[in-house]
């Protein structure tokens, strides 16, 4: 815990996923919302095949969902969805005549049922 998720569209060349990814993770450990760094698991899927609305020009769109132990504040969760919103707006050279679509979703997860454990050998 923390699961963060990143969705983004295979028309995005600028977009490098392993930075993305460690740019959110340092966003989520600089946030104090997390005990350690270890415990931030993050992934990144590029959508090939992708509709965005009915139009024909291009969009394009890269989503974050963000999966946090229950019990946050709303103001919490809108700090960490503002803060993963920034990171992702700054990640690349967004393609010229491209519309794209940034967001940020932050999720509950039950925290009576959630189990984990780490395994070190």
């Amino acid at each position: 815990m923390p699961h963060l998720h990143m969705e983004y569209t295979a028309n995005l060349p600028g977009l490098n996923a392993d930075v993305a990814l460690i740019r959110l993770n340092n966003t989520l450990v600089g946030s104090g919302q997390f005990a350690s760094e270890f415990d931030i698991k993050s992934r990144a899927v590029k959508v090939e095949t992708f509709k965005v609305g009915t139009a024909m020009g291009e969009r394009a769109f890269v989503h974050v969902k963000l999966a946090l132990l229950s019990g946050r504040s709303p103001q919490i969760k809108l700090q960490l969805s503002e803060s993963l919103l920034a990171v992702v707006q700054d990640l690349c050279e967004w393609p010229a005549g491209v519309e794209v679509q940034v967001c940020v979703e932050i999720l509950d997860i039950d925290r009576e049922s959630y189990t984990k454990t780490a395994i070190t050998l």
